[in-house]
């Protein structure tokens, strides 16, 4: 395996204001290291706006920012967008490949004390990305809650988390984070805003790499926006995954 180099976008978001937010992106990025994959926060072009009506409308400008950087970069660049799906929304993880191709996860837990099943369709299927040989495990927010959903069943060797996590429950998000880390031997990348949203809600960040020993690697400070960049080293997970193979005893089951 190799070695892939990421980098994570820790900003904040403008309230249903995507040039605004393209434009903040577009400065983060100026001088930033070539990588594979890079990663913005979770309805990045507008915030977590989905009780807004016709939010979805501003889903095409935010896929074509999306393609044209992973152009430029010729990288991966993937954030969740909020994307008409029948008389609602999904909440959408798209995946931008250099070469123009479009991968996508719509997130699967809907986040109840927020009302979001009321404006939002449950994704239905759980997906897997490649890249560079390496295989990932897409996942966005309230989705960190659920471990069955993300239970590593050797088919995935990193998994992403892209976020609006309230500071509120920031501990939580250090905690399972570093949990599904360790219970699925692989590396974990995590994104999520700063600031406060359209509702009044806080974000704190908390957007880092972490080892499958449950370790970050790198992590962006609280409370500002931040780009970081991290160099995964398979090899490492594979070597440690030989002197504890854990995931041999796993149980085997299959999702309904």
């Amino acid at each position: 395996m190799s070695t892939l180099t990421v980098t994570l976008v820790q900003t904040d978001i403008q309230w249903l204001s995507p040039e605004a937010n393209f434009t903040h992106i577009e400065r983060l990025l100026e001088n930033v290291e070539p990588s594979d994959l890079i990663l913005l926060p979770e309805t990045f072009a507008t915030g977590f706006a989905v009780k807004e009506p016709d939010v979805e409308r501003y889903a095409d400008a935010a896929i074509e920012f999306l393609q044209q950087y992973a152009q430029r970069f010729e990288a991966v660049v993937a954030g969740s967008i909020l994307v008409p799906q029948g008389d609602k929304k999904a909440n959408r993880m798209v995946w931008c490949q250099p070469d123009g191709k479009i991968l996508h996860y719509d997130k699967r837990h809907l986040f109840c004390l927020g009302n979001e099943g009321d404006f939002v369709v449950a994704g239905e299927h759980r997906e897997v990305f490649e890249l560079k040989g390496i295989k990932f495990l897409p996942q966005i927010c309230y989705d960190l809650r659920f471990p069955v959903f993300q239970r590593n069943q050797n088919d995935y060797e990193v998994m992403i988390n892209i976020a609006n996590w309230p500071a509120a429950r920031r501990n939580h998000w250090d905690t399972l984070l570093a949990a599904r880390a360790i219970e699925n031997q692989c590396f974990v990348l995590a994104v999520n805003r700063v600031g406060e949203d359209g509702y009044g809600t806080a974000h704190n960040g908390g957007t880092k790499a972490i080892d499958f020993n449950g370790n970050s690697i790198v992590s962006a400070v609280d409370n500002q926006a931040e780009v970081i960049t991290v160099k995964l080293k398979l090899s490492d997970l594979q070597q440690y995954k030989a002197k504890f193979p854990a995931h041999l005893d796993a149980d085997k089951f299959t999702l309904a």
